[in-house]
């Protein structure tokens, strides 16, 4: 075992934590759940920017504006290292020079918050914020007091983390590589004993080959559940299908057949709420009310259900946690409304995300326009691989716009997302489409076609240059 390995652990004592790469979402929460247990945190990163800085500042924690060497000094008793980090980061560098002990992000978490508690996973390629959330949610509402961490802010918490006092630790598992020196999901320590598995497609093409090398982290995932465990399924999926037939311990599939040990069927929108009926083992159960729209989130609504039904809370109580569910920011989030032109933000950008969002807001807006704006910006999306899957998935949007994506490095030409193509695939098919050089130009393009009760969706898992408020702000002008 060499030097670096050896140090790959928690020491017995710790006060002070330095986080290197502190300034992502999921980071600078740890940061806030270790600061708020006692210790003293201290952190670098390359991009110290609102809101996170001013987040960080709120809790008075010191953050060092790019890595070096003297960001691990006072010398701090445990690192952790986000997987922003490389092995050739000069901090990181120092950090093995130093014989500092390490973690990495999942690590800690495992280390310091779950292991006391009984693990809740969410996993899956879509909809794990949504679910995670819904979960925390509706246990805080009957009293659980879960602590939970989430890749987005909860409504009801203002928050993506929490410590509660209660017996439940709920995590988003996220199959996307732990660290420079740990390149397995990190989902792999999150020590489950309760996990629910939404989807399995392929995505992440900057870290996984294929489908296949997907399917192998998720069976890996399942493999570490505990035979008294529980495993709630979308045996829709057949993707899900193959993953859990190995699963250790009992397996509840969910999903729309009516063969399934929990069945979704009945789905109706009524303003902004969503009812749906349920169905265990063939046998009426309950019916149920999300304030979300789309079959996909009665599914995550279903998903919870099964999940909450296990560790004890009744029908009812189940109903009155998710019909009052208060949302998450950043998904189908209405960020403003200006001449009744409803302006959406929404964080779908895999070809099935998108399509299945488009199609829970033409649904849930029924006979108004829907005007799309979308920006290719994840390593897989600026990728040709989805190139094709993008053109199935714009039909429920009236006019669509697409930015231009900055290029990846190292990528041939041939091999990344084209905006131009998609939109030309899109006019054939009969889909309104434009590709927008920049947001600048959408802005320019977008602004003289709007009218009263129009709905725009804008999608992107980045800031996507301010749109949203910019675009709030030029209609106020109009």
């Amino acid at each position: 075992m060499d030097l670096l390995t050896q140090l790959n652990h928690a020491p017995q004592d710790i006060n002070h934590i330095h986080i290197m790469g502190i300034c992502g979402t999921g980071m600078a929460a740890l940061a806030g759940m270790l600061k708020n247990s006692g210790y003293t945190i201290s952190g670098s990163d390359k991009a110290v920017y609102p809101p996170m800085s001013l987040f960080l500042e709120a809790l008075n924690i010191k953050v060092h504006d790019g890595y070096n060497a003297d960001n691990l000094l006072p010398r701090p008793d445990l690192v952790i290292v986000g997987n922003v980090i490389t092995k050739n980061n000069p901090e990181a560098q120092a950090l093995a020079h130093a014989e500092i002990p390490y973690l990495s992000f999942p690590q800690a978490l495992a280390h310091f918050f779950i292991h006391s508690r009984k693990s809740l996973v969410i996993t899956g390629t879509h909809g794990k914020t949504t679910t995670a959330s819904l979960l925390a949610s509706c246990l805080a509402r009957a009293e659980y007091d879960p602590t939970f961490m989430i890749g987005g802010i909860v409504r009801e918490f203002d928050a993506n983390f929490r410590i509660g006092q209660g017996a439940h630790f709920v995590s988003e598992g996220d199959e996307y590589d732990t660290a420079f020196f740990d390149k397995e999901s990190k989902f792999l320590h999150y020590q489950p004993d309760i996990a629910i598995i939404t989807s399995v497609e392929f995505d992440h093409a900057d870290i996984f080959d294929d489908l296949d090398a997907i399917k192998r982290s998720f069976k890996k995932f399942v493999s570490l559940m505990p035979a008294n465990g529980l495993l709630v399924a979308h045996l829709d999926d057949p993707n899900v299908v193959d993953v859990v037939q190995d699963a250790p311990c009992e397996v509840q599939g969910y999903g729309q057949n009516v063969d399934l040990f929990w069945s979704l069927s009945d789905v109706q929108a009524e303003g902004g709420t969503t009812h749906f009926e349920v169905k265990k083992q063939d046998n009426d159960w309950a019916n149920l009310s999300v304030q979300l729209p789309g079959t996909h989130n009665c599914l995550n609504s279903l998903a919870v259900a099964a999940v909450l039904h296990h560790i004890g809370l009744e029908p009812k109580e189940i109903d009155n946690g998710l019909k009052h569910f208060g949302g998450i920011k950043r998904r189908q989030e209405v960020r403003g409304i200006i001449n009744n032109i409803t302006v959406i933000d929404d964080f779908a950008h895999h070809p099935t995300a998108v399509k299945e969002t488009l199609k829970a807001l033409k649904n849930a807006y029924a006979g108004q326009r829907l005007i799309t704006i979308f920006e290719p910006r994840t390593n897989s999306s600026r990728r040709a691989i989805f190139q094709q899957d993008y053109v199935s998935c714009f039909d429920s949007s009236d006019m669509t716009f697409i930015r231009e994506p900055v290029p990846l490095d190292d990528i041939a030409v041939e091999e990344l997302f084209s905006s131009k193509q998609l939109a030309a695939d899109l006019t054939k098919r009969g889909v309104h489409a434009l590709s927008c050089v920049d947001t600048d130009t959408i802005l320019e393009k977008v602004i003289p076609i709007l009218k009263e009760n129009d709905v725009v969706a804008i999608l992107s898992n980045g800031g996507f240059d301010n749109i949203h408020l910019r675009l709030l702000d030029l209609l106020h002008t109009v």
